[in-house]
């Protein structure tokens, strides 16, 4: 669960409200254990997911960096080659 959670600072563009969002839906599934929370947790997950949605954006609103913005294409191809190296393929060979 825990690898979807990406780097959101320092991105060009922004991180979205929506990245925010999902980031924080994937550390309360993470720190619960629940995928999809029973009728009777339902209120208490939506809300954790929420609050720390709005602390997260908060705190990137917030974080100040002397470093250039980095390049999303440029992140996402890093992430595809070390990929391909830790599991032994490469989604360009498999189209």
């Amino acid at each position: 669960m825990c690898r979807n959670i990406r780097t959101l600072f320092n991105f060009d563009p922004p991180a979205t409200e929506d990245e925010i969002h999902a980031a924080s839906l994937q550390y309360v599934r993470k720190i619960t254990g629940y995928n999809k929370p029973s009728k009777v947790n339902e209120e208490a997950f939506i809300r954790a997911v929420n609050e720390i949605a709005m602390v997260s954006s908060e705190l990137m609103n917030t974080l100040v960096t002397s470093s250039e913005p980095r390049n999303r294409e440029v992140e996402a191809e890093r992430a595809r080659i070390r990929a391909a190296e830790r599991y032994g393929t490469d989604e360009r060979t498999q189209k």
